[in-house]
């Protein structure tokens, strides 16, 4: 009885979350209506401390996204309120791997590593571009900041800070009891998502095959399935 009312709390406080983002205008109203039904699914199938962990990516994402605002607008790469798409592409597959989280374990690493993915891209994307001297993933050309598919040292570093914050959050909120496990877990999978992210850029959404939405989507997908792996 006292966990249903917990869970019915942090329900009520998704409902605050989502009329907050709304009103502040960093997520359109289906993408906080979306956000508020997955993060349902995920309390009612794996726990409200899985729900901290998207809690803790969404609140590092929209630092991230307002942090230099003038400079970024001036560069034409401040993305502004994000729709259901973005909240899709970025939060389906940790919603997924949560629904099953508790009856496959494996499935737990998955739900860290798609979070471990989206959080790195979105601080490599955010806070990257503010590095003056990125290259192309593919050819290590110099290109413009906030060209698709280019790194930099400065978007590596904090992509790889954001993916261990995460690995530290799953421990201490008890998603995985061992803090060495999750950190790792966390780390190898929102590298490689990150990265896999930055190529899908370069090879296929600059010549405009596919869209952002879709290259978040697979690398979330390959965090996931390295998280699965590495667990």
């Amino acid at each position: 009885m006292e966990t249903i009312m917990i869970n019915w709390a942090y329900v009520i406080i998704l409902f605050i979350l989502g009329f907050i983002t709304y009103s502040r205008k960093s997520l359109d109203f289906f993408g906080s209506l979306v956000m508020v039904v997955m993060g349902i699914v995920i309390i009612f199938s794996a726990g409200a401390n899985w729900l901290l962990l998207i809690i803790l990516f969404l609140v590092l994402s929209l630092l991230a996204t307002k942090y230099s605002k003038k400079y970024k607008m001036s560069l034409g790469e401040f993305e502004g309120r994000r729709t259901s798409k973005n909240v899709i592409s970025n939060g389906v597959v940790a919603c997924f791997m949560a629904a099953f989280g508790g009856y496959y374990l494996p499935f737990v690493g998955g739900f860290i590593g798609a979070i471990a993915t989206a959080t790195a891209d979105t601080l490599a994307s955010e806070i990257g571009v503010l590095d003056p001297h990125p290259r192309l993933i593919t050819t290590f050309q110099k290109v413009d900041p906030g060209t698709n598919g280019a790194v930099s040292a400065l978007g590596t570093s904090v992509g790889i800070l954001g993916a261990a914050i995460i690995g530290i959050a799953a421990f201490l909120f008890g998603i995985i009891l061992n803090p060495i496990s999750a950190i790792v877990v966390s780390i190898i999978s929102g590298t490689v998502g990150c990265f896999m992210d930055s190529i899908l850029g370069a090879l296929f959404e600059n010549r405009h095959l596919i869209t952002n939405e879709h290259v978040n989507l697979i690398a979330t997908i390959v965090g996931a399935i390295v998280g699965i792996l590495f667990i």
